[in-house]
């Protein structure tokens, strides 16, 4: 049992010990960046955040819930393709996403409002009712 934990502790410690360097290798990466591939990074990290920061219990709930700020990062994402994209395709595809999913946004809210349930909060704490249209 000694020699098991003897050659266990070694690849512990090398595992501690290359979290920060893959923590840096991702942040290098992100560094070089275009303003484009920055905006969609963040609205990607910001809408994961979001979406996992409370699941209710209620499956119902936690779906609609959990559906926002995807959606909200549907948007985002469109208005970044709007902002940095030159494809005419896309950019109209962009605006019908950016009609579509703030339609849904307001259905899911009317939705959770009906039922008193709140939206899933921003990592923060708070609820981010300008990302969500109002």
């Amino acid at each position: 049992m000694k020699t098991a934990s003897l050659t266990i502790l070694p690849l512990f410690m090398l595992a501690a010990c290359q979290q920060p360097a893959a923590e840096t290798a991702s942040a290098d990466a992100t560094a070089n960046y275009n303003a484009a591939q920055k905006a969609y990074s963040t609205a990607n990290d910001k809408m994961h955040k979001a979406m996992g920061v409370s699941i209710d219990a209620d499956a119902d709930i936690a779906f609609m819930q959990g559906m926002i700020p995807h959606h909200e990062g549907a948007v985002e994402m469109a208005k970044v393709a709007l902002e940095h994209g030159k494809d005419p395709e896309v950019r109209a595809l962009a605006q019908k996403v950016i009609a579509a999913q703030e339609a849904e946004i307001k259905e899911m809210q009317a939705w959770l409002d009906k039922r008193g349930a709140k939206p899933a909060a921003a990592a923060d704490g708070e609820v981010d009712h300008e990302a969500m249209g109002h």
